[in-house]
C-alpha cells in the first residue's frame, strides 16, 4: 500500500470489523510458501474459535503466541491458503527486515471487542 492510496469513507472503514482474539491453538504449517503458523483464536462466545494462518515465526515462537491476545479481521471471506483455509486475517505490520510483528492490546480485554 503506497501513501496515496484512495481516500476510504468513514462508512467503508466502518464495515471493516476487527475483533480482539485469544490464541488458542499455534501448529506448524510446513506447507507454507513462506514460514508460517497456523492458528486457532477463540474470539468469544458470539464468534468463537476462528481459524488463521501468520508469517510471524521470526519473531514468535509457537509458546509465545499460545494465549496471546491479537487483532484480526472477521468479516472477510474464507481464504484458502495452501491445505489451509482461513477464516480470519490475522493482523500485523513489517519489522523492516521482512519479519511480521502482531497487533495486539496493550492490555487485557474481552475477548471479541470490537476495535472502533
Amino acid at each position: 500500500m503506497t501513501v496515496d492510496a484512495a481516500p476510504l469513507s468513514y462508512a467503508e472503514f466502518e464495515r471493516v470489523d476487527i475483533r480482539v482474539g485469544r490464541i488458542v491453538e499455534v501448529l506448524d504449517f510446513p506447507e507454507a510458501r513462506k514460514p508460517a503458523y497456523k492458528l486457532r483464536i477463540d474470539f468469544g462466545s458470539a464468534l468463537g474459535i476462528r481459524t488463521s494462518s501468520a508469517q510471524a515465526t521470526k519473531h514468535y515462537s509457537k509458546d509465545d503466541l499460545l494465549n496471546r491476545l491479537v487483532l484480526a479481521v472477521v468479516n472477510f471471506p474464507p481464504k484458502q491458503i495452501g491445505p489451509h483455509l482461513s477464516d480470519v486475517l490475522t493482523l500485523g505490520v513489517p519489522d523492516g527486515a521482512g519479519g511480521v510483528v502482531l497487533l495486539i492490546p496493550e492490555r487485557d480485554v474481552p475477548l471479541g471487542g470490537r476495535m472502533f
